[in-house]
């Protein structure tokens, strides 16, 4: 009975939609501690490279755990290189968080139901390249409340 319960849990831990993956820390409260850049900028350049959108905005009213959902698109037939995908903390030193959000990016985004994140602002970047070869890197301000 032991085993068949191990093979469910297995099966059903394989079969879950990327979707339906919950509860994952993204900044852990070390990282959060961690002294923030003073020449951090975004670059604000007119590029035919693909869009990197914040779909999750919550007008500064986030509280952990947070649903984070970016949207990808692509211009001019171009499709989107996810092997290209960075996402970093801008933290000093700068926290690659790329392997914790790769399980939860496809070709139209990156969608975390429950996002782990400590209180206080978060500045995060994206970088994203197409199949032409275009590059895009977006930052963007995480405002979490206690």
């Amino acid at each position: 009975m032991v085993f068949c319960l191990v093979i469910l849990a297995a099966l059903s831990a394989v079969a879950s939609p990327r979707g339906a993956l919950a509860g994952m820390v993204l900044i852990t409260p070390e990282e959060a501690r961690l002294p923030t850049p003073k020449d951090v900028f975004a670059s604000r350049a007119i590029t035919r490279g693909p869009h990197i959108d914040l779909a999750s905005r919550d007008e500064g009213h986030l509280r952990s755990p947070l649903p984070l959902q970016l949207k990808f698109k692509g211009f001019g037939g171009a499709t989107i290189n996810l092997d290209s995908l960075r996402v970093t903390y801008m933290k000093s030193p700068i926290v690659d968080l790329t392997q914790r959000v790769r399980p939860y990016a496809g070709p139209e985004g990156i969608e975390i139901q429950e996002a782990e994140v400590p209180p206080g602002e978060h500045l995060l970047r994206v970088e994203l390249q197409d199949s032409e070869g275009r590059r895009t890197t977006t930052t963007f301000l995480l405002s979490v409340s206690p």
